[in-house]
């Protein structure tokens, strides 16, 4: 008798998309928010204009497998553009404690164009570190790094716009339900979190008129819902990282790393491969003008 073989189709099963439940009329406030504080200090282009020179910096010093050549002079210039790591990475900027972040950081852009591993990555990067309050800025290193190497390909991931455990972030500021301060908010701070929040904040904008620039726009819709946050918790202890705001935006511009260069300054600590320093006068690093 003859066998009968039941031959079965194979199938990929494709992951469930996170779903994002935000908030329409915050998201229009914080555009317009963004657009106005903007404009004292030359326009929200100026803006793009500056997180764009930005991440061109984290390409020179790292992009192109630059990063097995980094010296710890060019990281700490790096960490100037990184608010919630420069103030405490301090005990890794020696010889030793370089050596560390400096392997660290190979192994995390090894592979980078491969997103699929991108969690994988993130969290082999942290356990390199000890699991305690004083290295919680290095999730944000990696985050800072991966995504102003690679600006399209990852979106920013700090813990400032979702940190799961925490529940706190942009992500909470911005969703959309009753009772949010009282609830967890279900999606992981994962990659593939970071990419549906993105491409929700980048419709959001097209359908607001911007067509140009929209990756930088979305960082920096980001960073204005976080300083609206900030602001308004008054004297809690968050202001130890943000003291009170001389400007509408003061808070956006440091949750982005943009204040790493002091008004009046032509170039800033970080050189480029060749050794020339960076200059900003092209843009004119968000200075204020009389």
């Amino acid at each position: 008798m003859a066998m009968l073989v039941h031959k079965t189709r194979q199938s990929t099963v494709e992951p469930e998309r996170v779903q994002l439940h935000l908030s329409g009329p915050i998201l229009a406030q914080a555009l317009s928010n963004v657009v106005a504080g903007c404009e004292e200090l030359g326009g929200v282009e100026r803006y793009a204009a500056a997180l764009n020179l930005k991440a061109s910096m984290f390409q020179d010093a790292l992009g192109e497998n630059k990063v097995r050549c980094l010296e710890l002079e060019q990281l700490m210039g790096l960490c100037v553009f990184m608010s919630t790591v420069r103030r405490r990475i301090a005990p890794y900027l020696d010889p030793t404690g370089f050596a560390k972040i400096k392997r660290a950081l190979t192994d995390l852009l090894d592979g980078a164009n491969d997103t699929s591993t991108a969690n994988a990555r993130v969290a082999a990067f942290c356990n390199g570190f000890p699991d305690d309050k004083k290295h919680r800025w290095v999730r944000d290193l990696a985050a800072e790094v991966l995504h102003n190497t690679d600006p399209e390909r990852y979106p920013v991931m700090t813990r400032w716009v979702w940190d799961a455990k925490a529940n706190t972030g942009v992500i909470r500021e911005i969703w959309h339900g009753e009772n949010v301060d009282h609830m967890t908010i279900p999606v992981p701070d994962e990659y593939d979190t970071f990419v549906v929040l993105r491409e929700e904040l980048s419709q959001f904008l097209t359908s607001n008129g911007v067509f140009s620039n929209v990756i930088h726009y979305v960082d920096l819709l980001c960073a204005q819902v976080y300083a609206e946050y900030i602001s308004a918790q008054g004297g809690s202890f968050l202001r130890t990282d943000f003291s009170a705001p001389e400007d509408p935006m003061q808070h956006t511009r440091r949750i982005l790393g943009l204040d790493g260069v002091k008004p009046g300054s032509a170039r800033t600590r970080l050189r480029s491969v060749d050794g020339d320093a960076f200059v900003l006068e092209d843009v004119k690093l968000l200075e204020q003008e009389n």
